[in-house]
């Protein structure tokens, strides 16, 4: 299994760009087939987390399409949505041209922002996507304020060893289906699991977190650890 998508180094932000280029005009319509539509449940589950209200700052990084942004902006809150892929951000910006969300490119691992500006952050599915992770969780708790809730969604590792042979077979054979059919490419999506891999998983995310001292780190478990919420706060 090797998707050229994915490569370790300093390639791995272009290899990135490429990959979301590619899946940026079918990548709603992809996420609803291979999730059953359960991707929008989890997305709920992660505003939910986030606490957010009116008057409140908010930054999405790695938005996408802008799903949780838009979320995130029902609730009044004001919502910045960041991602590295301007063809991701043509399709946001087409989605919610009066959807109260700004828009901006920019690269997670050096946010353009300064410290302690947003009153939340959240990160559907891109955590997984940095080239390097302890920088990237950094770059998203320095721009969180002192008690400001930090939210990850993503892919996860289940515990259950039965649960997760059952969850890679389903990545690593029927996914990358998604991705020929509607890609021409099967490698776009053969990618998500090569990506899973080498990701630390919800647990190993937990132990970073705990180790920047964050508080009340916890960790909600979607669909038997297939998908992850990560949540802390910053420390004050």
């Amino acid at each position: 299994m090797s998707s050229k998508y994915y490569v370790e180094g300093g390639q791995r932000a272009g290899r990135v760009v490429d990959l979301f280029a590619a899946v940026a005009p079918r990548y709603d319509l992809i996420n609803d087939l291979q999730s059953l539509g359960m991707h929008r449940l989890w997305k709920r589950r992660m505003v939910q987390a986030a606490a957010v209200g009116p008057g409140m700052d908010v930054l999405d990084v790695c938005c996408g399409t802008g799903d949780v942004a838009f979320a995130l902006a029902h609730s009044g809150a004001k919502v910045t949505g960041l991602d590295f892929s301007e063809a991701m951000l043509s399709v946001a910006r087409r989605r919610g041209a009066a959807g109260g969300v700004e828009f901006v490119q920019g690269d997670a691992l050096a946010l353009p922002f300064p410290e302690g500006q947003f009153d939340a952050v959240t990160v559907a599915y891109g955590v997984r996507n940095m080239a390097d992770v302890d920088r990237g969780l950094d770059e998203l708790l320095r721009v969180l304020k002192p008690g400001g809730r930090l939210v990850i969604l993503e892919f996860g590792k289940p515990e259950n060893g039965a649960i997760r042979w059952l969850y890679f077979q389903y990545l690593r054979w029927l996914v990358p289906v998604f991705g020929k059919l509607f890609c021409g490419d099967s490698d776009t999506h053969g990618y998500i699991l090569e990506s899973l891999l080498k990701y630390p998983g919800q647990r190993g995310i937990d132990a970073r977190l705990r180790a920047r001292g964050c508080r009340d780190p916890r960790v909600v478990d979607l669909m038997f650890g297939a998908m992850s919420l990560n949540v802390a706060v910053r420390a004050r």
